[in-house]
C-alpha cells in the first residue's frame, strides 16, 4: 500500500468517528469493519504462512511425526501448479480482452449506467453475480473492469474499496450454484465421475443440483441479499475513499498508432495471423460442443482461459497490441503464483497427513459432523462442517472430491435429497470465500489493492449471508422428497 493511502486511513483516524451515524447502521457497520482490517488484517501472503503454521500445529496434535508433517507440506506444494497456471490466465487474458478497445466501450457503457456511488457498487454487487452463473471467472474479470471503468468517472466519488468488495460478490457467494459448479458438473458426468463416489450416489443430473427450482430460488435470494447490503453498506460523505484516494492508477493510455518500420515487423502488425489463429479455435470448440454439449465445454475453466485467450488476440487485431497487453497484464498474476503452492501444501497437510490413529485432520472434523445429523438437521450440519472446512481447503471441486463420499454416504443413510446435498455443499462451500484471501488474488491484481482493503465490507456481507443460507438450505430440504 502507498504511503498516501496510509495516510488517508491515519487521517480517517484522526477524525474518529463523527458523521459515521449518518450514513445508517450498515454504512457505519461496514466502515467499523473496513477500519479494523485496514489496520490489522495482515498481506495475504502472511496470512496464508500463518495458516500453514495453525494446521502443522493440529497434525502434531493429532499424533503425526514432524517429519510426516514435512514430507505432506513439500509432496502438496506444487499439486496446484495446473491450477495456479490456470487462475494466473484468467486474470492475464480477462485483462487483455478487457483493455482492447471494443471492451473498453462495452464496459464504459456499463458504467455509465449508476447515477449515484452507492447505486454504482449496487450495480457492480448485480453484474457480478449474474455474470458469475455463466462462469465464476468472468465475474472476477468483468467485476473488476467494470470498478476499474466506474472509479474513472469523476462526477461519482465512488467508494474504490466497496466496490472492489462488491465485484468479488459472485466468487463469494454464487458461483457454485451456477453452471460452473465443480462439483455439481462432477456428479453430472460419468465419465469424470471417480467410482468412490458413484458407487454410492451414482449420476446426478443438473436438474437434481442447480436446475431444482429451490436452487435458482436461493441464488436469486442471495443476489437481492448482496445488492440491498451493499448499496446501504458503500460509504458516503467524508468517509469514502477513491482509487486516487487510494494510489491507484485507473486511467487508461491509448496506445499509439504504430507502423512497421522494417519489412520483418510487417507480421507483428497484420491482422491476418490472429485470424488465421483465431479460426483454427473457433473449430475447436465447435469440436467440443458437438461431442460434449455446452455445458461441459463452458465448464472447463481451461477451455475458458483458451476462449479469452483467442478472443483477446482478435479483439487487439494484431501481434504487437496483444503482446503489449499480455506485458502490462502480467504483475496482475503475481499473488496468485507465489501463494496457490502453500495451499496446495495446506490441501495436502489436512486430507494427507494421518495421526497416531490413521485418520487426517479432515477425516476428524467429517466424522464429528456426519455423527451428529439427521434428516431434519444433516443441511445445517454439513452446511457448517462444508463452511468451516473451504475456508481451510479453498477448492470447490477438489474438496467435494475428499467429502463426497462421506457427505453423500451420510444423505443416503438418513434418506435424504440426495441431489440438494450437492448444493447444500455448493452453497455453503462459497461463504468461506467472502474473507478467504485465495480467491481474491485475480480480483485484487486487477483492482491494484489488498485484501485488507476489502476483507471489512466482505465480513459485513458474509454476517448477512450465512444465517440466509442456512436457514433456506434447511427449509427448501424440507420441500424435496428422497
Amino acid at each position: 500500500m502507498s504511503p498516501n493511502v496510509m495516510e488517508t486511513t491515519a487521517d480517517q483516524e484522526s477524525r474518529g468517528k463523527t458523521g459515521v451515524e449518518s450514513q445508517g447502521r450498515l454504512a457505519h457497520m461496514a466502515f467499523e469493519f473496513t477500519r479494523i482490517a485496514e489496520k490489522w488484517f495482515p498481506d495475504a501472503f502472511v496470512f496464508v504462512v500463518l495458516t500453514t503454521l495453525v494446521v502443522t500445529a493440529a497434525d502434531l496434535a493429532i499424533g503425526a511425526s514432524p517429519l510426516q508433517i514435512a514430507k505432506g507440506f513439500g509432496a502438496g506444494f506444487w499439486t496446484l501448479i495446473p491450477f495456479t497456471m490456470q487462475m494466473a490466465m484468467v486474470a492475464i487474458t480477462g485483462y487483455v480482452v478487457a483493455t482492447s478497445p471494443p471492451c473498453t466501450r462495452l464496459i464504459t457503457k456499463l458504467a455509465a449506467f449508476p447515477s449515484t456511488p452507492a447505486g454504482a457498487v449496487a450495480w457492480v454487487a448485480f453484474i457480478s453475480m449474474a455474470a458469475s452463473y455463466l462462469n465464476w471467472a468472468l465475474s472476477l474479470v468483468l467485476g473488476g473492469l467494470l470498478v476499474r471503468a466506474l472509479a474513472r468517472r469523476v462526477d461519482l466519488k465512488m467508494d474504490y474499496r466497496a466496490a472492489g468488495a462488491a465485484a468479488y460478490m459472485g466468487l463469494g457467494s454464487t458461483w457454485a450454484l451456477g453452471l460452473s459448479s465443480s462439483s455439481a458438473m462432477l456428479q453430472a458426468n460419468p465419465l469424470s465421475l471417480p467410482k468412490s463416489i458413484s458407487d454410492i450416489s451414482g449420476v446426478i443430473p443438473l436438474s437434481q443440483t442447480i436446475f431444482l427450482w429451490q436452487s435458482v430460488v436461493l441464488y436469486l435470494s442471495l443476489m437481492t441479499l448482496a445488492v440491498v447490503v451493499f448499496y446501504f453498506a458503500a460509504p458516503r460523505g467524508k468517509h469514502v475513499r477513491t482509487a486516487q484516494d487510494m494510489g491507484v492508477d485507473v486511467s487508461i493510455e491509448p496506445e499509439p498508432a504504430q507502423k512497421p518500420k522494417r519489412p520483418g515487423e510487417w507480421l507483428e502488425f497484420t491482422p491476418v495471423l490472429p485470424i488465421l489463429v483465431v479460426i483454427l479455435s473457433v473449430g475447436y470448440f465447435w469440436e467440443q460442443f458437438s461431442s460434449q454439449g455446452v455445458l461441459v465445454t463452458v465448464s472447463s475453466l481451461n477451455n475458458y482461459n483458451f476462449a479469452f485467450l483467442m478472443l483477446g488476440l482478435l479483439l487487439h487485431r494484431n501481434i504487437r497490441s496483444f503482446l503489449t497487453a499480455v506485458t502490462r497484464a502480467v504483475p496482475t498474476s503475481a499473488g496468485v503464483l507465489i501463494q496457490f503452492p502453500f495451499y496446495g501444501a495446506i490441501a495436502a497437510m489436512l486430507t494427507g497427513v494421518l495421526g497416531s490413529d490413521g485418520i487426517s485432520i479432515s477425516h476428524h472434523i467429517s466424522e464429528l459432523f456426519v455423527s451428529i445429523a439427521t434428516t431434519n438437521s444433516f443441511p445445517i450440519v454439513i452446511g457448517i462442517y462444508s463452511a468451516i472446512l473451504g475456508f481451510l481447503i479453498p477448492s470447490g471441486g477438489g474438496k467435494w472430491i475428499i467429502e463426497a463420499p462421506y457427505v453423500l454416504q451420510a444423505a443416503k443413510d438418513i434418506h435424504a435429497h440426495m441431489g440438494w446435498a450437492v448444493q447444500v455443499y455448493n452453497a455453503a462451500e462459497a461463504l468461506p470465500n467472502l474473507i478467504n484471501p485465495f480467491w481474491m488474488l485475480p480480483l485484487l491484481g486487477i483492482l491494484k489493492l489488498q485484501a485488507r482493503d476489502i476483507v471489512g465490507f466482505c465480513f459485513t456481507q458474509l454476517i448477512f449471508s450465512a444465517p440466509v443460507v442456512m436457514l433456506l438450505l434447511w427449509v427448501f430440504a424440507q420441500t424435496l422428497a428422497p
